[in-house]
């Protein structure tokens, strides 16, 4: 199955409190195949925060023949995605090793990633689909960007787009101050953190996924779409 997970939905259990997530709502979905024997496997995994198209599996040879197709990269995957900034040019690539900033620094993320030499090769190509203007308290210039990460290193889109000058809007880590996200854990959201991000969450979304002679597509949520278009 192809799923166009909305933003803010976790993938699978793993806070405290049980949140509803998208497995709950695929077992759910698929009740008949589980009892049937299936077993659901999410193929790919999004941020709770991004959006976009989710390949499921629904038996156990299915997950182990994607699996490996994952494996040897033979996904085409794209995504959109709102960043600060007009960047130089209309195309560009961010060839750069990812590690762990916690592994190097003290860091109080402890997922936070890092472009570092020692870190695992992480390749990242950007499109420029678009560039517009909007009023905003810090700053007008904004770009709709293609995103084909040649490797699936954890944030690797976030921090590439972070490293080449121009972060996702957004994104509480990798945007202007990673403590926006420590004051999200500590308060949630709040107007400060609406005035310095724009959005609640990051404006990344999954939109393109293709295996063999398939190709799917998701068209960009209403969130996204709207701040484009200077829709509040």
């Amino acid at each position: 199955m192809i799923v166009d997970k909305p933003a803010h939905l976790l993938v699978h259990p793993s806070v405290p409190g049980n949140p509803p997530t998208l497995l709950d709502g695929l077992e759910e979905l698929c009740r008949f195949e589980l009892v049937n024997g299936g077993v659901i496997s999410l193929v790919n995994r999004l941020d709770r925060e991004t959006s976009g198209i989710v390949l499921v599996a629904k038996h156990k040879a299915a997950a182990r023949e994607l699996g490996k197709a994952m494996e040897r990269r033979q996904f085409r995957k794209s995504y959109r995605a709102i960043v600060w900034g007009w960047p130089e040019e209309d195309e560009f690539v961010v060839d750069e090793p990812l590690r762990r900033k916690g592994e190097v620094f003290a860091s109080p993320i402890w997922v936070k990633q890092m472009v570092h030499p020692e870190g695992k090769e992480s390749r990242t190509r950007f499109e420029v689909e678009r560039r517009f203007e909007r009023e905003t308290s810090n700053g007008t210039r904004f770009s709709l960007l293609r995103c084909f990460p040649e490797t699936g290193r954890m944030h690797q889109i976030r921090v590439h787009a972070a490293h080449a000058g121009h972060s996702i809007v957004g994104d509480k880590i990798y945007g202007p101050d990673e403590k926006c996200y420590l004051d999200f854990i500590e308060t949630g959201w709040t107007p400060e953190l609406e005035r310095q991000l724009l959005m609640n969450r990051q404006a990344l979304h999954a939109s393109g996924f293709g295996w063999k002679e398939q190709d799917w597509l998701a068209e960009l949520p209403a969130d996204m779409a709207g701040f484009i278009e200077n829709e509040d």
